[in-house]
């Protein structure tokens, strides 16, 4: 059975650079295996303020959506940087969402 994508081509305008780095240290303690990709993808922009006793804090965050599999050699996606609209930002969530037959639908990145 083939299942809908949930995040169509069409819909991804937002060049983004990404450099993934896997969890897994090396003997220097560097990540593994890092990974750099070129992609067009759905970003979404949020802001969120945060009162502190000493001063006010707001907190800029994103998620950018992807159809398929952004990654398919790696089982998760959790650290890294990303690079959108001439801002780099830090991967804080990753996330590969499954068809119930195991294969993934979208990927998802929330950044801040």
């Amino acid at each position: 059975m083939k299942y809908p994508c949930l995040v169509p081509k069409r819909l991804c305008r937002t060049n983004i650079l990404i450099h993934l780095e896997s969890e897994d240290t090396d003997e220097y303690g560097g990540p593994e295996k890092t990974l750099d990709l070129d992609l067009m993808c759905n970003f979404q922009d949020s802001a969120k303020t945060i009162l502190t006793a000493e001063k006010k804090l707001v907190e800029i965050t994103g998620t950018a959506l992807f159809p398929g599999d952004i990654a398919p050699d790696w089982p998760t996606l959790s650290g890294g940087t990303v690079t959108v609209f001439g801002e780099t930002r830090r991967i804080e969530r990753g996330m590969k969402a499954r068809n119930p037959d195991g294969t993934v639908n979208f990927s998802k990145l929330e950044v801040i």
